[in-house]
């Protein structure tokens, strides 16, 4: 029974596996909604929404909804993450296994995070390790992804394959400097929220100087890939610059008008975005068997797909 219910999971392996990456990007943008409305003490404690219920209830207004609402939605990753691991599972494929294990893992790690940010009336600093703890979990999202279905190819030479991991590390310094840019500034997510007690103007131009490192290596990662004919390293990099420059472009526009709310969602999902396109370069130039991929009879693969160094 459990084998038959398995080996139907397995054939649903990539789309759960695509559903995992979509649903963790979207929650970036759900708790981001609930910061911006001011909606992050909507429910004031935790793991109770109030000190007598688990629900929200009518006298905590629109903000209580909305943050009760946020937690809601953590059961349903939960349920694709399950679903995905038991997929994988039943593709007898390993290391699709693992890396759908760590997902459903970080998921309840996450809550508890997200708990203690609440506890501590949004400690800036907790806010932003929730955050990043996100952006490593949509990473592993895409590993997966990668794992399952990805063009063949040999490894990168040492020189691009340099500049990638140079442009993955990067890539989570300014990501860690925008999370300490939102803790200086105004959307707390509670007007009673501290903040972090730094200069906002001095975080936001560091932030943008880590930016300009950060396209500079994507820059040149793209150029040594189109030189050296990576086709798929060159196109993945072609994407993720543009998604940098996009979120470049809506960082100053946002920082000039005053961090209007649109914006700053639109921001949110853009970093979210650019944490899935590092990890897609950091894995392009690592080489890929494409006959090692997941398969949806339960055959036993007979190594990983993605060969990790």
């Amino acid at each position: 029974m459990l084998d038959a219910v398995l080996g139907r999971l397995a054939r649903h392996l990539w789309p759960l596996a695509l559903a995992n990456l979509v649903a963790n990007i979207g929650i970036v943008v759900t708790g981001a909604a609930v910061r911006l409305t001011g909606s992050g003490l909507g429910c004031p404690t935790w793991p109770r929404c109030t000190d007598a219920s688990y629900v929200a209830h009518g006298e905590l207004g629109i903000n209580g909804a909305i943050e009760f609402g946020n937690r809601l939605l953590t059961f349903v990753l939960a349920a694709v993450a399950v679903l995905c691991f038991l997929a994988a599972l039943g593709a007898a494929h390993r290391r699709a296994t693992r890396l759908s294990l760590v997902i459903g893992l970080g998921i309840p790690l996450q809550a508890v995070l997200g708990g203690i940010t609440v506890l501590t009336d949004l400690n800036p600093w907790i806010v932003a390790g929730h955050f990043l703890l996100s952006m490593a979990m949509i990473m592993v999202c895409v590993a997966l992804v990668d794992e399952l279905r990805s063009p063949e190819r040999q490894a990168a030479p040492p020189l691009p394959r340099s500049l990638a991991w140079a442009t993955w590390a990067s890539g989570w310094v300014v990501l860690y400097l925008g999370t300490v840019v939102t803790g200086a500034g105004p959307h707390a997510g509670d007007a009673e929220s501290p903040r972090n007690g730094l200069d906002p103007a001095m975080v936001s131009h560091l932030h943008a100087y880590a930016v300009y490192v950060l396209v500079a290596l994507t820059v040149a990662l793209l150029v040594v890939a189109l030189r050296g004919g990576h086709r798929w390293l060159a196109t993945v990099t072609a994407l993720v610059l543009l998604i940098e420059v996009l979120q470049g472009v809506l960082g100053w526009v946002q920082y000039w008008l005053d961090l209007p709310v649109g914006l700053v969602a639109l921001h949110m999902l853009g970093a979210a975005l650019l944490a899935a396109g590092l990890a897609r370069i950091a894995l392009a130039v690592l080489p890929h068997r494409a006959g090692h991929e997941a398969r949806a009879d339960g055959q036993e693969q007979p190594s990983a797909a993605t060969v990790l160094p």
